[in-house]
């Protein structure tokens, strides 16, 4: 078995794309012949980030991460994340010449522009200087691997995602006794999200937000009217998608949207706004609407019959995804020996 460590930020007990990706990656390993290992801030002391306490910061140096990758003796590193364990982790093979890929998960600088007053600019050369150190770099739609180019990203690599039908699918038994039609929102009750977009709307029957985060309290209070159910997984989660009618997705920063694909597979309509993720996601399916207007768009969502929303989530399998991230970690390793730029030798197995 080809060994591939993973150096990430994002894991539990977090509930996000990030690790959702991961874990799934993880899952279907051992069929293309990998044994993956992670490296996280469960490897390490901890902080709590300010304003998210599920979110915990690694007290990681390079010497501890070096010391981590010495043990283990990786054929490849992937670093997933650019916080301190990606950080450290990057410096650990620039140290030692170890050739890595990355990926490109979340949009920080315009995470960052909203809540303070740092220029974009600034916070996209700092992320590209982090990124064009690797071989190549993960991303999940065209949509971000053009934004990106523009950014002045190289080596970009398309790694898209999946969803699990057999646990996301449309269900007889509704778990909500809500007045209909049912609206609902899935992720993180943060800035970010633009939730309160989505509460804001002048909609008939009720509207659900499933989730936890920073904002959740102020939402609460400030929308009574609205249920807010909390964080959910698994079974659960997925029966609160199968109880609803449309699945309303305000965010104009995601990179994909994993719950996208959680809904669709549910039998749940999308409505949201023509931005990347949606685009990518949805694109000319007919699964959903997308519209500047998002209370336009949800309610001609509720039109759109449960049959095309399921056939178009079967486009996006976990296996598939697993496939292109390994094809691009051996297709990085492959270019940059051709280069003659690599000291590392090994290869993935087809």
């Amino acid at each position: 078995m080809t060994k591939l460590l993973i150096a990430t930020d994002a894991w539990r007990p977090q509930i996000n794309g990030v690790v959702r990706s991961l874990e799934n990656i993880a899952a279907h390993a051992a069929g293309f012949g990998v044994d993956v290992t992670f490296l996280t801030p469960n490897n390490f002391w901890t902080l709590p980030l300010p304003g998210y306490e599920e979110i915990r910061l690694a007290l990681s140096s390079p010497q501890a991460v070096a010391g981590k990758m010495a043990e283990l003796r990786p054929d490849y590193i992937h670093i997933a994340t650019e916080g301190p364990v990606g950080l450290a982790a990057r410096h650990a093979c620039l140290s030692s010449k170890r050739l890595f890929t990355t990926s490109y998960h979340t949009r920080f600088p315009e995470y960052l522009a909203a809540r303070l007053p740092i220029p974009l600019r600034l916070s996209y050369a700092v992320l590209r200087r982090f990124h064009n150190a690797g071989a190549g770099t993960m991303v999940s739609s065209l949509s971000l691997e053009h934004m990106l180019t523009g950014h002045g990203f190289r080596n970009l690599m398309r790694w898209s995602r999946g969803v699990d039908q057999t646990l996301f699918h449309p269900r007889p038994q509704s778990v909500l006794d809500l007045p209909r039609p049912i609206f609902l929102f899935v992720g993180r009750v943060a800035v970010e999200k633009n939730v309160e977009a989505f509460l804001k709307l002048d909609l008939p029957g009720s509207k659900v937000v499933a989730g936890d985060g920073p904002l959740l309290p102020r939402l609460a209070a400030a929308y009574p009217q609205a249920r807010f159910l909390g964080a959910s997984s698994g079974e659960a989660l997925a029966e609160i998608y199968a109880s609803a009618d449309v699945f309303v997705f305000p965010s104009l920063t995601d990179t994909f949207g994993i719950v996208l694909l959680e809904a669709l597979a549910s039998g749940l309509p999308v409505a949201a706004y023509p931005v990347m993720g949606p685009l990518d996601v949805i694109g000319t399916s007919g699964a959903g609407i997308l519209d500047r207007d998002l209370r336009r768009a949800a309610l001609a969502a509720l039109d759109i019959p449960k049959e095309r929303c399921r056939a178009h989530a079967a486009n996006f399998t976990w296996r598939e995804s697993a496939r292109q991230f390994f094809d691009n970690i051996r297709a990085a390793h492959a270019k940059r020996l051709r280069s003659g730029r690599s000291p590392i030798a090994s290869a993935l197995p087809a």
